[in-house]
């Protein structure tokens, strides 16, 4: 019997097998858990790539739901959730890993993004967590948690993160907001903060080799994560194993978030 036998839950933003959500469902998958998935809606419905290659991943697992969902609309995301509410009755987890910033927003200055380019990112990055989280309060079960995937770029400056680890920062602030609010209803709310990986997300990021570089030689593990590892912490923190844990942002980075200088046998 695995940790998540019995339990369910929804899967939003999975692109594609190098997503740290996909590394998060293999590891609740292992330990029971059922799942819904969402993918980003297909611009061409005779081509859908996205659904096709969210299937590939997801139809083995035997889930029961896979439906596109645009979090910029909110009948999407009340659909969605009504979906999950006729094929599960009610979910005992939500992961969220939904981020967005145009490639022109993201790839400029910060000074220079455009007011759309902003607000789109902060709609789409930020504001879909509460959206979610508004419906998921409905459906959740006793003791159920969402978690939220951010990165050390809302913290700190990451050089060529730009407008995304300010949408970060404020997705880490909406986390300890709603864990707030919904901790009397007895629902956890935490973030994974990972670090790098190669996924769709870290391709937009410039210089993404030298920052593997320069992890190997600063962090305390004096090495970079693999996805395995992010996948179990995912896994635990929406376990009952982290039943007293909420408002948290965890990080699964060899410990380079807690370094101000590089170590004396760095080699940069």
């Amino acid at each position: 019997m695995g940790l998540f036998t019995g339990k369910k839950g929804l899967v939003l933003g999975i692109a594609n097998d190098h997503s740290i959500a996909w590394a998060i469902t293999q590891q609740l998958h292992a330990e029971g858990a059922q799942m819904g998935f969402t993918h980003l809606p297909d611009k061409d419905p005779a081509r859908p790539r996205m659904e096709g290659r969210l299937r590939k991943l997801v139809e083995p697992l035997g889930t029961k739901l896979i439906t596109p969902c645009d979090v910029q609309k909110d009948e999407d995301v009340d659909r969605v959730f009504a979906m999950a509410k006729e094929t599960y009755g009610s979910l005992d987890f939500v992961l969220h890993s939904i981020a967005y910033a145009p490639i022109d927003d993201l790839k400029g200055p910060v000074w220079n993004v455009s007011r759309s380019g902003f607000a789109q990112s902060m709609e789409i990055s930020v504001y879909s967590l509460i959206s979610v989280a508004k419906r998921a309060k409905d459906l959740l079960a006793p003791g159920g948690s969402l978690l939220t995937l951010t990165y050390l770029g809302g913290e700190k400056v990451i050089p060529g993160y730009n407008i995304m680890g300010i949408c970060k920062a404020a997705l880490e602030s909406s986390v300890t907001y709603l864990a707030h609010e919904l901790g009397p209803l007895g629902f956890r709310v935490n973030g994974l903060s990972a670090g790098p990986l190669k996924t769709l997300s870290s391709s937009a990021v410039g210089d993404f080799d030298v920052m593997l570089k320069l992890y190997e030689v600063m962090a305390p593990l004096r090495r970079n994560i693999t996805p395995e590892e992010v996948g179990k912490t995912g896994m635990y923190l929406l376990s009952d194993l982290a039943s007293g844990v909420t408002g948290e942002v965890l990080h699964v980075d060899c410990g380079y978030h807690i370094m101000g200088a590089p170590p004396g046998d760095a080699k940069l």
